[in-house]
């Protein structure tokens, strides 16, 4: 997939074309080209494009027209919409009609308006940056975000994406330090491209992203027969069917009716959005499928992947299915991530990772490479921690998700090319060739000239990077925010080396020989993280503990390196976020896993004792019937006796082990880590142990008794 993309805010060249297919609902770049004033809508392309600042009374007229726009497509209501820290997003509603003074009502939409709003921020979590009783907080109009129109059953809203902050002035939300995370790594390319003389008409170099989003449908009435599904959205218990992924049948295979018919709609709603979607496709464990879209600006892609998280949940009900976005719903399948492919974009379209077909003569390339490369090294723990979650701990080097060792597979071509490069000049770049099939009727392939690793959480595939140890319930902000921190940082450290070689001015002369010096100890320092086998297989587990390499197995352990000098310093320095606002993030990421845990045990045993019990209850006293009744005509059954022994025994254990669930969730540590360290400790082998024990019931309780709809129904009905 081709990650050159032209500076945009969700339009495309074809953008009429495709609006009167779908009938956008996008305030797109072709909408304003016809609405605004020629001197208003340049202004604003400049601010959109280039990063100047907004005129006011530019601010004056699109609102104007933004309103009428909206109130022709029907709008009565406007809405700044947000992402706060809470993972999810945030709106507050208001009237594009206010009253005339004369008994009626005009419709009135100002630049003010459309600027700046105020909700409340005191109920979202701030991280300790603001009390309850500190109320105040903005949002600020993102104009390179395009505003779009939700339609309900009978209301349409006027959607305007914005960023969120605090009286303050500081970031409560994701946008913001992604935004800044992006002039940082931009000012640091820029650099690069200056030294190569490739910045002629360059104004500056962003992010992008095409994020593949996984996820499950379950039917919705089993759904709501489950009480886990329901609050956790994963399953605390259930008993491994029969058949489950085993004979990889439902990868890439015929998409089910009622299934295809749910995709082709939330597509069109995402069309209708400026979400553009590309790919559907069943994925590997049964009733988990997958959505994908073109790449895009790295910060429009996370408003657009937000959108696209909120339009299957809203769309899957009326198809009597349930859209779950957990990280691992059913235990011994796949779980479901959300590969965040990743590049770096001049605004004049070129690629910068893009290899080109002599690619040990492109010397521009290899430097982003090789910093790409350093920053991977130097703060992979800081990039695991970016996707820590309590979801993600249960998916992470399981059933084809990428381990917690955070190493990069760039495939037999770019390795050669490295190792000529630590011992001199580049002189080949390995080619793939063609592929024959042996069949005269079918056309011979061009062969990569690397493979694929499936295995790795950070691959270069082409074009890009794909990390793809990210959450597929989690937004992808925050892991783009801190891998263009951390790209930025080594591009800086790179473009610092040279300039210090060569001077800081273009000099062909002496340019290629800094730049191979540079390269050379970059490759050499860290060519450590880069390993292109098995990352599952427990040779590499070793090796990457004598390589010295960061394992960092759970999210607790993961959480607490956001706290380290090293990290602090680093977004401090190139101003994506203030101790005070990682210290915040810290926080909230501690307390939200600390609270989903609790809710999970919470249900966990709720169930226990008010589902499970019962009904192994009544299958202990039909058992103790029949072995009663046997006895009773004189018949002697030692395997009934023991039976009934055996079944007693487990229900025995259910009671302690429910027992043990609660005793260990009623420990709470003031501190909100040692709270996480606790639950890390005792809470999960808890939940763990009594998990163990209600799947062995539901192995033994007659079908008729068991209260939960099981997995062999969850998966395969749809």
């Amino acid at each position: 997939m081709n990650t050159t993309v032209r500076p945009t805010n969700g339009a495309r060249d074809d953008g009429e074309r495709i609006d009167n297919i779908f009938g956008i609902d996008v305030f797109s770049r072709s909408v304003m080209r016809k609405r605004l004033p020629k001197d208003v809508f340049r202004s604003l392309q400049r601010t959109i494009d280039q990063g100047e600042p907004l005129d006011p009374a530019v601010a004056d007229v699109v609102a104007a027209t933004m309103k009428d726009w909206a109130i022709e497509n029907g709008a009565s209501h406007y809405t700044h919409w947000f992402q706060p820290l809470t993972g999810l997003t945030a709106e507050k509603h208001d009237s594009l009609a206010t009253p005339d003074g004369a008994g009626g009502v005009v419709f009135n939409f100002s630049g003010a308006d459309l600027v700046q709003g105020e909700p409340d921020a005191s109920s979202f979590p701030s991280g300790g940056l603001r009390a309850t009783f500190e109320a105040r907080g903005y949002t600020a109009w993102d104009a390179t975000s395009p505003a779009f129109l939700v339609r309900g059953d009978n209301n349409v809203t006027l959607v305007i994406p914005t960023a969120f902050v605090s009286w303050t002035g500081e970031a409560l939300d994701t946008k913001i330090p992604l935004l800044r995370s992006v002039e940082a790594l931009s000012k640091q390319a820029m650099r690069i491209l200056k030294l190569f003389g490739t910045d002629t008409g360059v104004g500056r170099v962003f992010t992008t992203v095409g994020p593949e989003q996984e996820y499950f449908l379950v039917d919705r009435d089993l759904y709501y027969k489950r009480p886990d599904l329901l609050t956790s959205e994963r399953t605390l218990f259930g008993a491994k069917p029969p058949k489950g992924q085993q004979l990889e049948d439902h990868y890439f295979g015929t998409i089910p009716p009622r299934v295809l018919a749910f995709m082709a709609e939330s597509e069109r709603e995402l069309y209708r959005l400026g979400v553009p979607v590309k790919t559907r496709h069943n994925e590997v464990a049964p009733g988990q499928y997958e959505i994908a879209p073109l790449f895009e600006p790295s910060h429009i892609a996370s408003d657009h992947q937000m959108v696209m998280m909120e339009t299957l949940k809203r769309v899957a009900p009326r198809y009597g299915l349930q859209a779950i976005l957990h990280e691992k719903p059913f235990a011994g399948v796949n779980g479901s991530g959300k590969h965040n492919n990743w590049s770096m974009s001049t605004d004049t379209g070129v690629n910068l990772l893009d290899p080109q077909d002599d690619t040990h003569t492109n010397l521009q390339f290899l430097v982003f490479l090789t910093a790409v490369i350093r920053a991977v090294d130097l703060h992979a723990d800081l990039l695991r921690a970016s996707i820590a979650s309590a979801a993600n701990d249960h998916r992470l080097g399981a059933n084809e998700a990428p381990p917690a060792i955070i190493s990069i597979f760039l495939g037999s071509m770019l390795s050669d090319i490295l190792e000529q490069v630590e011992q001199g000049l580049p002189k080949r770049t390995l080619r793939g060739g063609t592929l024959d099939l042996g069949a005269r009727t079918l056309p011979q392939l061009p062969r990569h000239s690397g493979d694929r690793n499936r295995t790795s959480p950070f691959a270069f595939t082409g074009n890009k990077f794909e990390f793809r140890a990210v959450g597929s319930s989690a937004s992808i902000a925050w892991p783009n925010t801190v891998l263009n921190t951390i790209v930025a940082e080594s591009l800086d450290f790179v473009a610092t080396e040279i300039e210090r070689t060569q001077g800081a001015k273009p000099n062909p002369v002496k340019l290629q020989s800094a730049v191979l010096g540079v390269l050379k100890r970059v490759i050499k320092d860290h060519k450590r993280v880069i390993f292109d086998g098995d990352n599952y297989s427990e040779e590499w587990h070793t090796e990457a503990d004598r390589r010295g390499m960061p394992n960092l197995r759970d999210s607790v352990s993961a959480f607490a390196v956001l706290k380290a000098k090293k990290n602090v310093d680093l977004f401090k320095k190139y101003a994506v976020l203030s101790k005070t606002e990682l210290d915040s993030r810290t926080h909230i990421a501690v307390e939200k896993y600390v609270k989903q845990l609790g809710i999970e045990a919470e249900t966990m045993t709720s169930i226990a004792r008010g589902q499970i019990l019962p009904a192994a209850l009544k299958h202990q006293r039909m058992v103790a019937e029949a072995v009663s009744a046997t006895k009773a005509a004189g018949i002697e059954s030692e395997d009934g006796s023991a039976a009934l022994r055996e079944f007693v025994d487990l229900v025995s254990r259910l009671r302690r082990c429910t027992t043990s669930v609660e005793t260990a969730a009623e420990h709470q540590a003031a501190d909100p880590h040692e709270h996480a360290v606790q639950i890390t400790g005792e809470l999960k082998p808890a939940m763990q142990a009594l998990r163990e024990v209600v799947d062995e019931l539901e192995g033994n309780v007659a079908a008729d008794l068991w209260p939960l709809p099981s997995y062999r129904d969850l998966l395969f009905l749809k």
